[in-house]
């Protein structure tokens, strides 16, 4: 049975005024005067576009040189970790984009939402948004309605993370900073340093990085006054989970271990009288207890947000300055918030028992 091959009128009004019927041969198709009747007249046509000129606007470019110019890429852990600029936006003929950036440490819908609210061109999440290969985009998935708003809204996405942990000066510098106010004396080293094959191409003010700090104390310092300078440095904490020895009472420490975020394997052959992290696992924690350690726990993300106000908005306001951006607009997100509360059993919110609030 022969088929019949008909040739859209879009494409044959290139050879004829009218649609053809043809047996369906491929000789037909490769015919030199197919070929040349539309390969030779198809700019005629204005709504074919065979070239992109798209490309990302100037500041969103200079937001991205800022934050690899603190905190390079390189020293990311790219085994695991997903790094860079993930969503890119666009730059419209004639308009400029707001020259304003949105520092979150986690992408939720509620942060994506409040930078489109606060006309944000370029969001700087500390954790990527994009972290596996995605197979679909569709409203379903949280994280691809993220995507969605944020293309429609023309918003980019630049995640540092383990950039940000290793660098000097960087969130685990930030980390040990806070136990320089007992009046002693610390020693700073770093857990897990960086190959100098990797350091080698950057400025020397990297040469010196790696994941997780080792502080040690000039003269022991009392558990409890450790606790306090991390409750305060992290915002105000009231509550803090802690594991200790139960066959001993560590009352002093000298020296301590520290990792943003789930610190256990960094720290694993850190040692320390003290190990202080967002988050570890049960098996982790119990371990060190029984080497006679005593283990902090802040929550993962509350190890991380103050990081954001305290040091990299000043840091990236002062970037894009240096980098030629009048006037930029560093904000740092009201909506980020870590996902774990504690809640007092005894007063728990009425809504939870499907009453209003008082």
């Amino acid at each position: 049975m022969s088929a019949v091959f008909k040739i859209p009128i879009r494409i044959t009004s290139r050879i004829s005024t009218k649609p053809l019927a043809l047996p369906y041969k491929p000789s037909i198709l490769l015919s030199g005067y197919f070929k040349r009747g539309y390969c030779q007249n198809i700019n005629i046509n204005p709504t074919i576009t065979m070239t992109s000129t798209l490309e990302s606007p100037q500041f969103t470019k200079r937001v991205v040189a800022a934050m690899r110019a603190l905190y390079p890429e390189q020293l990311a852990d790219k085994a695991w970790d997903n790094v860079g600029l993930l969503q890119e936006n666009i730059a419209v003929a004639g308009q400029d984009v707001p020259q304003t950036v949105l520092l979150t440490n986690d992408l939720t819908v509620a942060v994506a939402e409040e930078a489109i609210r606060k006309r944000a061109s370029v969001i700087v999440s500390y954790h990527p948004f994009i972290f596996r290969g995605l197979k679909s985009v569709t409203l379903a998935d949280p994280q691809q309605r993220i995507l969605l708003q944020l293309a429609q809204a023309n918003i980019a996405v630049y995640s540092p993370h383990t950039a940000v942990d290793a660098a000097p000066g960087g969130m685990n510098d930030w980390l040990a900073d806070m136990l320089d106010g007992h009046g002693v004396e610390t020693k700073r080293s770093i857990c897990q340093p960086i190959s100098s094959s990797i350091t080698a191409s950057l400025p020397p003010a990297f040469f010196n990085s790696g994941y997780g700090r080792l502080v040690e104390l000039g003269h022991p310092v009392y558990l409890g006054n450790i606790i306090k300078a991390y409750a305060e440095g992290l915002g105000g904490l009231n509550h803090i989970m802690i594991a200790a020895p139960k066959d001993k009472k560590v009352t002093t420490i000298r020296s301590v271990g520290i990792c943003a975020g789930s610190g256990a394997d960094v720290l694993k052959n850190c040692d320390a009288d003290m190990i202080v992290t967002g988050e570890m696992t049960h098996h982790y924690a119990l371990a060190l207890t029984m080497k006679g350690k005593v283990v902090m726990t802040v929550f993962h993300s509350n190890s991380e947000r103050k990081f954001l106000k305290k040091r990299l908005q000043p840091q990236l306001q002062a970037q894009l300055e240096k980098e030629g951006v009048k006037h930029p607009e560093v904000l740092v997100s009201e909506e980020d918030a870590d996902p774990f509360e504690i809640w007092d059993v005894r007063k728990m919110p009425a809504w939870a028992f499907g009453k209003d609030s008082e």
